[in-house]
Order: C-alpha cells, then structure tokens, then sequence
C-alpha cells in the first residue's frame, strides 16, 4: 500500500462541489486500499474486479451523470472531477470506466421506451448501464431500413466498459431511403445482440474493457433505439433544463468541455498517485551506486519531486478554473460560445501531457524497481500513455487546430474543427448537410 501525502489545500472550498460530490469523492478515498489492491486483477481480467464494480456501484460513481429523476445523481463538472481526480490517484482505469459511464446519456435523447429500458435496472445493475463504440469513428457499421425499424451488422471499436454495461450504442451508416444520400444514426443494441470479441490486448488502461463488439449476422432494431446523427446536437441540447440538477443545466458545449476535464482530472489523478509512491518507495530504498543512505536523500530525487508536485499544482489549477467556470455559467444560464473551445481543450490536453511526462520521469528516477507488475508506477506510466495517445488527447492536432484559429485559418473538417467555427465563418464540407449558421463574436 502506497503512503498518501497530506491533502491540504491554501484555498477556499469550491462553491460548485456539493454535498453529494463530497461524499462520492471521501468514499472513494476511504475504499482507496481496497481498490488499488484490485487494480492488477483488473488488468488481468481485462475489466474491473467484481468488488470493485461492487464498491464502485453503492458509492453511485456510475449514476454521476444519470437524471435525479431516474435514480442518478446529476452532478456538475465540478464534483465529477474531484471523484474522477480520487479514482485516477487509485487507478485509470477505475476512473476511465467512470467517466465513459456517461455514454448513457444519450438514451434520454432517444424515445421514452429506451429511457425506461435503459434505466429500469438502474438500483440494482453493477456497472455502467450503456457503453458506446465508435460511433463517430470515421468506420463504423452498416444498417439497411426495415418495416419498424433497421437490421444492423458491424464490428465496433473502443467498447470501453462493454464487459460489465448493460446496453451498447454503436452507429451505422445507411442509404437514406428517400435522397439515397450515405448517413448515419446510432442505434442500441442489447447484449445477446453482440459478442465481444477479446481484442483488447493494450499497454495500459488493461481494465477498462475497451474490445471491439461484433455483429455478424443482421440484427433487427427497432425504430425507437435509434436516432440519426444530425439530429443529436438538437436533442441532446433539448436535455438542457429537463431534468434536475447542475449536469442538466449545462449547455452543449459546456458538457464537451466538462467530459474534457473530467480525462485532464484523470490525468492530474494518476500523477498525484504516481508521486505518492514515489515518495514512499525513495525513502525505503537506497540508491544504486551513491553512499546516501536512501533516494529520498539524494539531491536529484528530491529535484523530480519538486518539479512533479509544481505540475501537479499548476493542472489542479487550471482543471479546477474550468470546471467552476463550466458549473457557474450552467446556473447562471450562460452559454459557452464555439470559439472558445479549441483553447480551454487546448489548456487541458497540455495538462495531459504535463501529467505524462513527470509520471515517467518520476518512473525513470526511482529505476528498475518500478518495472514490476506489482508496482504502481508502472501501471501509471502505461494508463497515462494511453490516455494520452486517445485522438481527442493528442497533443499536436490539438495545437494545429489552435494554431489555425490563431491566424485566422479556417478549420479543417474534422470533427474537433466541425464544433469550433471560427467568428463569421463555417467550416468546409459540413457533415450531411447540417450546416450551422454563421458565429458571430463579440467587439
């Protein structure tokens, strides 16, 4: 068991943590030991330990996002970052599972028969209720339209949490029955609808169950489990005030930016529990080839502590200004304008990558006694590579779309650009048609 350092802070509470975010977070601490003792089972299951799914589920981390009407909890940008930063100090994959348990947020977006499907088991279903796989991936499956509904075949990517969800979404494309136009839409299927093939054989993040979902053989959806793709953004925007709580109040934008923090929050996480062990593990061994009596001792040692805890403190910094600026605009019924995304994204990606580079040079100091399964450093050096290397994480597609922006370029028609038009213009080739109207900014 690792030493956790003292958690003191020198500044005032957050307004926008609630009491329910309070308790997620100091309940998770509490299990700490327990679940960092279950992270190596996890990696070799590929999917969280049963207990830990246990533990996880009656401290309600999978419901964060869920309405309150609904048996969830609704919660701000803010308390979702400080369960997710608890988790990532234990492990990244615990906390990944987390956040990506919001996918489940798209079936209020569909007809009310999936919303009471979805969410029937909601007190008693251990784990996600719904995972999604790549359904805006540039490949995702095939589908064809049938009296009711729509028969679906395909394989799927990045199931992340499939293995212990109840529900998957995955998107197809279709010829529109009445343009003949190539489209897409996103549909739901139940498990013994697909099989999970065992592809995900990775680095790092071992235990989020990312695999790929197959379907080889035709399988009918009803025409109530799928929704279209360019008809997302306008319901998904509808959700705004429908239910209760500060996760509902936010605007479409605000939740892409608030599910940004939450993966920086991770990030900012797993350092914090990287430099834990280090800490304690410097000070019972004695360097290789000095007379000092432990690392801890070493000048060197205590200069990549003192580096890692500056960034530490800077990405607390910069995540916990986002994430009370996402939750203050959401009361106060302000909207984020397109623009300003690409920055705040940028600011969080950069955070990322901070992480990743003082985890492994906290790795590379300590030495060859870190390289041990049992070791948590390594499994934080391996999760925060992965985390990083995600295509919305990587850091300088981020930058070039910034650069652009910074110049004046047009963005390019990808799918970062598509959500991030510049003042007065809109970008080439817009997806099926759906072309917004020009942004003005502010003088």
């Amino acid at each position: 068991m690792t030493m956790t350092l003292p958690q003191v802070t020198r500044f005032p509470e957050s307004p926008y943590l609630s009491e329910e975010g309070r308790r997620m977070r100091d309940a998770v601490r509490a299990a700490a030991p327990g679940l960092a003792e279950r992270a190596r089972e996890g990696e070799l299951r590929g999917a969280l330990a049963p207990e830990t799914v246990s533990v996880l589920h009656e401290i309600g981390v999978f419901r964060i996002t869920i309405p309150v009407e609904l048996g969830g909890f609704a919660l701000g940008a803010r308390d979702t970052t400080e369960v997710v930063r608890e988790l990532g100090r234990i492990d990244g994959s615990a906390g990944w599972t987390v956040i990506v348990s919001s996918a489940s947020r798209s079936a209020l977006a569909l007809d009310d028969r999936v919303k009471d499907e979805v969410f029937a088991d909601i007190e008693t279903w251990q784990g996600p209720l719904l995972f999604g796989a790549t359904v805006f991936a540039p490949k995702v499956g095939d589908g064809r339209k049938v009296e009711g509904g729509w028969m679906v075949k395909g394989r799927w990517a990045f199931g992340s949490g499939c293995k212990i969800a109840k529900w998957g979404s995955v998107g197809f494309e279709y010829d529109d029955p009445d343009t003949g136009e190539r489209r897409r839409a996103m549909g739901l299927l139940s498990p013994e609808q697909y099989t999970i093939v065992d592809d995900w054989q990775v680095m790092g993040m071992s235990a989020t169950s990312s695999n790929s979902v197959q379907v080889d053989e035709e399988v009918f959806v009803p025409e109530y489990r799928v929704i279209h793709t360019m008809d997302m953004p306008a319901r998904m925007d509808a959700l705004r005030g429908k239910y209760q709580g500060v996760g509902f109040m936010h605007s479409a934008i605000g939740t892409m930016v608030a599910t940004t923090t939450a993966f920086a929050a991770l990030a900012l996480g797993m350092t914090e529990g990287a430099l834990d062990a280090f800490v304690e593990q410097a000070a019972k061994r004695p360097p290789f080839n000095l007379p000092y009596p432990n690392m801890a001792a070493m000048a060197s040692t205590q200069v990549v502590a003192g580096k890692a805890r500056a960034v530490i403190n800077t990405a607390a910094a910069v995540i916990e200004r986002q994430v009370d600026e996402i939750d203050r605009r959401a009361v106060a019924g302000e909207d984020f304008h397109p623009w300003e995304e690409p920055e705040i994204t940028m600011d969080l990606v950069h955070q990322i990558h901070e992480c990743l580079r003082v985890i492994d040079g906290l790795q590379l100091a300590l030495g060859s006694s870190t390289v041990g399964l049992s070791n948590p450093i390594q499994r934080f050096v391996r999760d925060v590579h992965v985390l990083a290397t995600h295509g919305a994480f990587r850091i300088d597609p981020m930058a070039e779309i910034n650069g652009r922006d910074i110049f004046g370029f047009e963005p390019l028609p990808v799918m970062a650009a598509l959500s991030s038009p510049p003042p007065g213009k809109l970008p080439p080739n817009p997806v099926n048609g759906n072309v917004p109207g020009p942004v003005p900014r502010p003088a």
